[in-house]
């Protein structure tokens, strides 16, 4: 079985980590910090926004991966996956600051209600309710 959905998001978080990556690195090269941040706020940030992408990412792409194996995530786990990486961009961008700065509360409760609304959906699918 093709796990189009899966395979798809995955390729989306593979490059929106590949992007969050590219921002450390942006910022390590001009202020020339080879290891750790340096004291550098935007490098820590930055990095931060990295490190919390790929500490919730993996559950919600397994969590996907689950509930498209047992074929009950029809026309809804696409987009709920979108949403989940839409909002993954936006908390990046707010953990610069600024007047971008309420991305990072859009990012975060875009995961929290994304892990805890897939995490119900699978527990009903064992139940057999879903």
């Amino acid at each position: 079985m093709l796990l189009t959905t899966t395979l798809s998001l995955a390729a989306a978080a593979a490059i929106i980590n590949f992007w969050l990556a590219l921002r450390c690195g942006q910022v390590r090269a001009k202020a020339k910090i080879s290891i750790g941040t340096g004291g550098n706020e935007l490098l820590e940030r930055r990095m931060r926004a990295q490190l919390n992408f790929v500490e919730n990412t993996p559950w919600v792409l397994i969590l996907i991966a689950g509930i498209e194996l047992a074929a009950r995530g029809g026309a809804w786990l696409a987009p709920v996956g979108a949403v989940f990486m839409l909002g993954r961009v936006a908390h990046g961008l707010g953990m610069d600051g600024g007047r971008f700065g309420v991305g990072r509360s859009i990012g975060t409760a875009t995961t929290m209600l994304t892990q805890l609304g897939l995490a119900i959906a699978a527990v009903l699918i064992v139940l057999g309710y879903l």
